[in-house]
């Protein structure tokens, strides 16, 4: 596969657009499709709607170059890349409607010999379930097109880098489309490309973080444990960590963002009986969460019952993970809700100093919250959190290593 392509990504958000803006900037040509007008005219005039290191200038260079553009319609290409979200339905059920209203937008404009792939996190067997969608609107292509799974392995904050470094796994529905597909890919990623088929490549996504959750909930419970046994756990954890075949992952005040809070309830879906360990690893991060906010109530009235007032409040830190934007499934912010909703005539002040604004939080600066308030809660741990001179009539309650670190 030559450079001479044309690629539709379908979906510009937090891996749609960085994936849209490299690819352009190899020199091929992107048509990125969203949704939201909003978007689509700030990609045209070269600017991001979203926080990402470098992604500002890829999009700008591609812009002008005349390599990528943005539109409200989906546009006729060689390759077309499905990376749209996809949420829950009740129950934590997932919900692959959004990848198949992607998919129905592209089926008219198909030929032979073009490639789909679904980037989109998808249930086992959801790009066989696309296939059948596909032959069903047009029995005509059936064995004409290519169509491949190949999932995202980025972080947030790194995203550039890792889109071009990381290895990555990807599945065709054969062997000829698992080809085609690495051929593309081949053409901007340096990282490893390692062929399976579709249904493994899917699970491969899931399981990747299910283990995370795993291991980040069983930190999660050694604090819970620690907490009662007085005992610090974060210095617990380095001096297990100095076994040779132990490697503890650092506690936090639950977990978020758009992989691990929810690929593994994909897994815990459509297997119940077998998944008994990822769903527990979820109950506990869950619980998490719950347990922090709990642990803030008790401090405010243990304040007031001996201070005789009521405590000022400084919640710091709103988004998932350090030293990003990024607000999707973060614990922080249901613990920071909590707060809000048990507010009884104090003062909170909301930090988090990777946004400008919030609909629902009126943000306060972080030196001036960590001056005001009684109790100062830790959530995540940004840079701007560490180091922090914290006076000692303050209540601090460090759920995130902070004055550890």
């Amino acid at each position: 596969m030559t450079k001479n392509i044309t690629v539709t990504t379908v979906g510009l958000g937090y891996i749609g657009l960085p994936t849209s803006a490299l690819v352009a900037s190899n020199g091929i040509r992107v048509n990125g499709m969203d949704v939201n007008p909003k978007v689509v005219e700030t990609i045209n005039q070269g600017k991001i709607h979203i926080v990402e290191p470098e992604l500002e200038s890829y999009v700008s260079k591609a812009v002008q170059e005349g390599y990528l553009k943005a539109s409200i319609d989906v546009k006729a290409a060689d390759v077309y890349l499905i990376v749209v979200p996809t949420p829950f339905k009740g129950n934590h059920e997932p919900d692959i409607s959004f990848v198949e209203a992607a998919t129905k937008n592209v089926i008219p404009l198909l030929k032979e010999g073009d490639l789909y792939i679904i980037e989109s996190t998808s249930p086992v067997g959801t790009t066989e379930k696309m296939e059948q969608l596909i032959y069903l609107e047009r029995p005509e292509l059936k064995g004409k097109i290519s169509l491949a799974y190949c999932p995202e392995r980025v972080l947030p904050g790194n995203v550039m880098y890792e889109l071009v470094e990381n290895d990555r796994v990807i599945g065709g529905v054969d062997d000829t489309s698992t080809q085609k597909a690495i051929d593309f890919y081949t053409l901007f990623v340096k990282g490893q490309l390692h062929p399976t088929n579709a249904r493994t490549a899917e699970m491969c996504k899931l399981t990747e973080n299910a283990s995370r959750d795993s291991q980040i909930a069983f930190a999660n419970e050694l604090s819970l444990i620690c907490d009662k046994a007085d005992i610090n756990v974060w210095e617990l954890i380095e001096l297990a960590n100095k076994h040779p075949r132990v490697n503890i992952l650092q506690p936090g005040c639950g977990v978020g963002g758009h992989c691990i809070a929810v690929d593994p309830y994909f897994i815990v879906s459509d297997y119940p009986r077998e998944a008994q360990m990822i769903g527990k690893a979820r109950e506990t991060n869950n619980y998490k969460s719950f347990w922090v906010a709990e642990k803030i109530q008790t401090a405010k009235l243990e304040f007031e019952l001996k201070q005789g007032r009521k405590p000022s409040v400084a919640v710091m830190g709103l988004a998932f993970k350090p030293n990003i934007d990024d607000l999707r499934e973060s614990p922080a912010k249901y613990i920071a809700q909590k707060v809000l909703q048990s507010a009884n005539n104090e003062e909170i002040f909301f930090v988090e100093p990777n946004i400008e604004e919030h609909q629902v939080f009126k943000l306060t600066n972080y030196k001036e919250a960590v001056d005001k308030a009684d109790i100062i809660a830790f959530l995540v741990a940004h840079n701007e959190f560490i180091g922090l001179k914290l006076q000692e009539e303050k209540v601090v309650l460090d759920f995130c290593g902070v004055l550890y670190s």
